[in-house]
């Protein structure tokens, strides 16, 4: 099995997913295998995550599947319980990432200061999650970053598109972004997978050049 390391550098981007309605994840989940980006982050800002990560891993066993905007220990059970790979935190929060290596699962917490990178180390942490990216210096800011500490690797989230995402790719230690634009929740909602397959192959073509 590759490592979580491995498997998002692979992929490059991550789409990072919200549902209100759990069974709208799975011609979602069609459409991301199909088209060449077979990864999710499904966030905990709805009350369907759990069953929506669920549904995934049942329709779509070998994708690779986050849990996103992860706050707690019981979100973390229950995610890893419904067949979650990864959890992904928007903060640092020790106590989440105490519970994911109690359970055996990998966290990718948020930073955006040389404080919380620093924390995340302590806790053996190397793989960060650097969030909000555009909001937080973007791409000049991940370089600052980046140089004094040279054992940590980086997935850029927030404001990431099409105009950016390759600059934040070519830095090296940028495992993958986080991305929201190939899997508008309106676009969702209103069952528009044509659209979703269309800008999904469009994403997965733009970081495989």
């Amino acid at each position: 099995m590759p490592s979580i390391n491995e498997q998002l550098s692979a992929l490059k981007i991550i789409p990072v997913v919200s549902v209100d309605n759990a069974q709208d994840i799975i011609p979602l989940g069609k459409v991301l295998v199909e088209n060449g980006l077979p990864a999710a982050e499904i966030t905990f800002r709805s009350d369907a995550a759990v069953e929506a990560i669920r549904l995934l891993r049942q329709s779509q066993p070998d994708m690779l599947i986050g849990a996103g905007t992860v706050l707690n220990r019981e979100q973390v059970i229950a995610a890893k319980n419904a067949g979650a790979t990864f959890i992904v935190s928007p903060g640092f929060n020790p106590n989440t990432v105490k519970a994911c290596q109690e359970v055996g699962i990998d966290i990718i917490p948020g930073v955006n200061t040389p404080s919380a990178i620093e924390a995340a180390l302590e806790m053996g942490l190397t793989t960060l999650k650097f969030f909000p990216a555009e909001a937080s210096g973007g791409v000049n800011m991940v370089k600052a970053l980046l140089g004094p500490y040279t054992d940590i690797h980086f997935m850029p989230t927030g404001g990431i598109s099409p105009a950016n995402v390759e600059q934040y790719l070519q830095i090296p230690r940028v495992l993958a972004c986080g991305g929201t634009w190939m899997v508008d929740k309106k676009l969702i909602e209103n069952g528009e997978w044509a659209k979703l397959a269309q800008l999904t192959r469009q994403a997965a073509d733009l970081v495989s050049q």
